[in-house]
């Protein structure tokens, strides 16, 4: 078994045990493999141990890898995790299969303007710290209608809690509101915090180091 399978296995394994301990089902849990600052070569090998759901920060950057192993696997599904700018809405849509950070009307604008009809998630300043994306937790509501109104279909939430703190409660304070606001999906939990996002109740984790580093 290569390094990449042995890895991608380990996650799984390790989310399909959080997933029981909340009484989940694994399958309702994405694994997205954060890719950002990866070569192509690296991310062929998760490819070829069978990880089909990918995250990208950088439009720029993921034009520059994704259009060739899409070429050579059609069944990818590539996330934009990262901050997106509203002048690469164009680019974001015609690549990307699933947005994670819309934060902001003026990018919501800019998506609907491009076409863009996948699933979205809005990223929530879950921790409201001034120098994080994100809309505030009371403009929530608002931003929420607001987004629908325009067409886009939210997916759920996203959020990333502040680095210094216990992450479990602002997971689950995510999970309220997404309760609060009637949307399913809840896109929280990276390679150190995963299995506590699982168990509060994620559908998606972002997974970078824990894929790619010993």
């Amino acid at each position: 078994m290569s390094d990449a399978a042995t890895r991608l296995h380990a996650i799984r394994s390790a989310v399909a045990e959080a997933a029981k301990v909340s009484r989940r089902e694994a399958s309702g849990v994405t694994i997205v493999a954060v890719s950002k600052n990866r070569s192509a070569a690296e991310i062929e090998e998760l490819l070829q141990a069978g990880q089909r759901h990918f995250g990208e920060n950088r439009v720029q950057e993921a034009q520059t890898k994704w259009p060739a192993l899409r070429a050579r696997y059609p069944d990818v599904v590539l996330h934009m995790v990262g901050q997106l700018q509203s002048n690469k809405a164009d680019d974001a849509a015609a690549l990307f299969d699933v947005i994670h950070s819309l934060d902001r009307p003026s990018l919501g604008t800019a998506l609907a303007k491009a076409g863009w009809s996948g699933p979205t998630y809005v990223q929530v300043n879950i921790g409201e710290e001034e120098q994080k994306g994100g809309v505030t937790i009371a403009y929530l509501p608002t931003f929420l209608a607001d987004t629908r109104e325009a067409g886009l279909a939210i997916a759920g939430l996203m959020a990333i809690p502040p680095s210094e703190m216990e992450p479990s409660p602002y997971f689950a304070l995510l999970a309220k509101l997404a309760r609060r606001h009637d949307v399913s999906g809840l896109s929280m939990g990276m390679s150190g915090d995963f299995r506590s996002a699982v168990m509060l109740g994620a559908t998606v984790v972002r997974i970078g180091t824990a894929f790619f580093e010993d």
